[in-house]
């Protein structure tokens, strides 16, 4: 059946809305924009935890920990919320060596991590033979050790651009080079408004949706990612929401019809809040309040993504209060310069951060991305 068509008649009230969650039936925009209009924070909550139960057993939740790698900050997008990258020009650009990696590879690994991200931007002097060098030999020295998101899709578009290849070709190069997963990263509000505001130089929606069609195709894991907090609209949220709800159920209608994408999709949704501190947009910051309510409709609306994933690098301890806002797994970072030098702030404490959501009624157990690895719970040593 189309998901599509599974939206009934417009409901405005929280009793309709909830028996049609309960019927497996989906809410439409309007409805959104009803419940974050007029709902109660318990109202989402209660509504959130409905979605929520169709995929997760109450009280459970996954983490992992893990750590960014910014292994470059030479980028030419010159969008307006970044305060980490320098321009090809500037002083105190970097890239990073294979030793250098290695090392903070091995540092994740002694702090019982084993996933690692690569964000860097978009550096016109890094060819694609560095990126397929620096995975392969991270795949040859640590095999299934860790796992690594290799790059963002805002990353890899510029990449296959910069090589003068489709994005299916630089998709299959990549997955030669021991590549599985490329994040979405890079989409912040999936907006053509919102990018022609604030970052000119990246790519169109249409053009982001092409590249993680490719990449699926190939056969290689990908994510759904969301950033709020800047000036975008409720309605600019909203289209987000839509737009990659609608790119899900395209993805697994053709695993369906085809058998191409046995991916299941977009594996996990991870929402964070921008961080506005030394950056040029600048602005203030969005309360807990408004990320966990946010993340409450992310969950009542992707009733087509297992995972909600709430972001302790950008709100911390309380990032966990998400756990009964519907999201059912977190990362605990120990690095990514990018938010940092915007003003996140990254605690080593994990004892006291898992403390915190069994304090809220959770049992953490360690989520591994990578392969052959069982999970652990988090009492577990």
């Amino acid at each position: 059946m189309d998901m599509g068509d599974l939206a009934a008649s417009l409901d405005t009230s929280v009793a309709g809305i909830a028996a049609k969650i309960s019927q497996g039936l989906r809410i439409g925009r309007d409805e959104a924009r009803w419940l974050w209009t007029n709902a109660s924070d318990a109202e989402m909550r209660s509504l959130a935890a409905m979605v929520r139960g169709r995929f997760h057993e109450p009280g459970s939740c996954t983490y992992m920990v893990m750590r960014i790698i910014n292994y470059t900050n030479v980028c030419v997008a010159q969008c307006d919320y970044c305060a980490f990258y320098k321009l090809p020009a500037q002083d105190g650009g970097y890239v990073l060596s294979h030793d250098e990696v290695f090392a903070k590879l091995d540092e994740l690994l002694a702090l019982g991590g084993d996933l690692a991200a690569f964000n860097g931007g978009f550096n016109p002097h890094l060819p694609l033979s560095y990126y397929c060098e620096l995975f392969a030999a991270i795949r040859a020295r640590y095999g299934d050790a860790l796992e690594f998101y290799a790059l963002t899709i805002a990353e890899f578009m510029y990449l296959a651009d910069h090589a003068r290849l489709s994005y299916a070709e630089a998709a299959e190069r990549l997955k030669g080079s021991g590549v599985r997963w490329i994040t979405g990263g890079g989409s912040e509000i999936l907006t053509e408004e919102f990018r022609a505001r604030h970052s000119k130089f990246k790519y169109t929606v249409a053009e982001y949706f092409l590249a993680q069609r490719a990449i699926v195709e190939a056969g290689l894991k990908t994510t759904a990612t969301m950033v709020i907090g800047f000036d975008e609209s409720l309605e600019e949220r909203l289209e987000h929401l839509e737009r990659t709800r609608q790119f899900q159920d395209q993805l697994l209608s053709s695993n369906d019809q085809t058998g191409k994408n046995q991916t299941g999709g977009l594996a996990s949704f991870l929402c964070w809040t921008f961080k506005p501190y030394f950056t040029q947009i600048g602005g203030i910051e969005i309360s807990t309040a408004e990320y966990l309510r946010h993340l409450a409709l992310c969950r009542i609306y992707f009733d087509n993504i297992p995972r909600i994933r709430t972001s302790v690098l950008t709100q911390n301890q309380r990032a966990l209060e998400g756990l009964n806002y519907g999201a059912d797994d977190f990362d605990l970072p120990i690095e990514d310069e990018v938010t940092q030098k915007a003003g996140a702030t990254i605690s080593l404490d994990f004892e006291r951060i898992l403390n915190y959501a069994r304090e809220l009624g959770f049992e953490p157990e360690y989520r591994h991305v990578s392969l052959g690895q069982q999970p652990r719970r988090a009492d577990e040593s």
